[in-house]
């Protein structure tokens, strides 16, 4: 690979080969902590930054804030003096790669909210020197990296390419995965110019099975919005199709085996109360943003919204039906949630669907509970409703009229519950081989 010959490019390009290169990652969260480790563990020098004090603790004492990664790793790599972790930024001055992984939310309008992408852009501009690599790992909408970024970077007097480099290189953790990891899911990477690609090929080329560079940042910015919003609009289709077994009388889950028997042309995706997480059900409508911007209508994306919102909705409107078939008052039954993460063996509350079921339980008048051995307390401020979770025993089964299965995590006995709960509204089909009475798929 030739790398532009420029004395930046060359020290920079020495120090990757050589892994010597320091490398920065701001925020420690599910996406950047494990991104971390993975540099630190292909013999970096990693230093994490985080604006919670907590979370920087807990690194620093060699304890894990997130599920996909194992204290033992830190602990290793902290022994080796590879992995740190500190609230100052001022500790970018003596990094040559510094990797961004803030969060990237939506607004109350679906509209991108960029501004911890901006304050983290300033933040690397006020302590910008030659040499240095910047990669921005967080979603955005196409353009960011260079209409965001850029301009701000440019203002320091140096040139990209040239003094500096900036590349986007998007996440793809999908947390709770035991089969896919930062090192075997390829790296998408498209930097604003040749040499801020070619660059960190070289980086990636040490932590990842395979790098897949791309022609710019603007399509690798898309192209992560795209494997998302595709999982999105075929989850939310597959929603719509529960609804509607729902009012034929059929099983959606055999409708879907049965469908995933044709060789070629389905890919199955499955129901369940709505679609959670920090990507999701969030990325789809950046992509709404930048096509309305452009005149697209993005009418797939808006009707997949609209169904994800409601799946909550028709899960406890099933379940008061079930409840007045079984003689129980909808309105007044006492109903146990069964794991308010937005996903299995993960303790993520970000846009759970679960927890959407507890907080429309509780308006509608139902005396609500809720069991997860990962989250001890959940707090609704708006409805001023703080819940503990409930011990899953005999006698709080005995005292619930009905159960919703919301995320099937594994440390739960379910063996106990379909025992002794009078009914069991399973969204996500984790209990299919119970065949008892009180189990009732979505």
């Amino acid at each position: 690979m030739a790398v532009q010959q420029h004395a930046p490019t060359q020290a920079l390009e020495r120090k990757l080969r050589e892994r010597t290169a320091r490398v920065g990652v701001l925020g420690l969260g599910y996406a950047g902590l494990p991104m971390a480790v993975e540099i630190a563990q292909a013999g970096f020098d990693v230093t994490g930054i985080d604006i919670n004090p907590a979370r920087v603790n807990a690194v620093n004492d060699g304890t894990s804030p997130v599920s996909d990664v194992e204290d033992a790793t830190i602990r290793d790599l902290l022994g080796k003096q590879l992995l740190r972790a500190s609230t100052s930024l001022d500790l970018l001055v003596d990094v040559d790669v510094v990797l961004i992984a803030v969060p990237t939310p939506l607004k109350n309008d679906r509209q991108p909210d960029l501004r911890y992408v901006q304050a983290a852009t300033r933040d690397i501009a006020a302590r910008l020197h030659p040499g240095m690599m910047v990669i921005l790992q967080s979603t955005c909408p196409p353009g960011t990296t260079r209409e965001v970024m850029l301009p701000v970077l440019a203002r320091t007097g140096l040139e990209v390419g040239k003094d500096y480099f900036l590349v986007f290189a998007p996440e793809r953790i999908d947390p709770g995965n035991a089969r896919f990891n930062v090192r075997n899911t390829p790296k998408l990477l498209g930097g604003i110019t040749s040499a801020c690609t070619e660059l960190a090929q070289i980086l990636y080329g040490y932590i990842v099975d395979e790098v897949v560079p791309v022609s710019s940042p603007e399509v690798a910015e898309t192209s992560k919005l795209v494997e998302n919003t595709f999982r999105f609009i075929n989850i939310s289709f597959v929603n719509e199709i529960a609804q509607l077994c729902d009012r034929i009388g059929i099983s959606v889950w055999e409708v879907i085996e049965a469908a995933n028997s044709k060789p070629f042309a389905f890919m199955p995706h499955y129901p369940g109360a709505g679609v959670g997480g920090h990507c999701i059900p969030i990325v789809p409508f950046y992509l709404e943003a930048i096509a309305q911007r452009h005149g697209v209508m993005a009418a797939m994306i808006e009707a997949a919204g609209r169904i994800n919102d409601h799946m909550p909705t028709f899960v406890i409107e099933k379940m008061a039906r079930l409840l007045r078939e079984s003689g129980k008052n909808g309105g007044t039954a006492r109903v146990l949630v069964l794991g308010v993460t937005y996903k299995k063996d993960v303790a993520d509350l970000r846009e759970s669907s679960a927890l959407e079921v507890v907080r429309r339980l509780h308006e509608d008048g139902y005396g609500v509970s809720y069991h997860d051995p990962l989250i001890p307390h959940v707090d609704l401020p708006d409805l001023k409703l703080k819940l503990e979770s409930t011990a899953l025993t005999a006698e709080t089964l005995a005292n619930v009229d009905g159960v919703i299965l919301c995320a099937p995590h594994t440390d739960v006995d379910y063996d106990l519950v379909v025992t002794l709960a009078p009914l069991v509204l399973d969204t996500c089909n984790a209990l299919k081989r119970y065949q008892r009475q009180n189990v009732v798929p979505l």
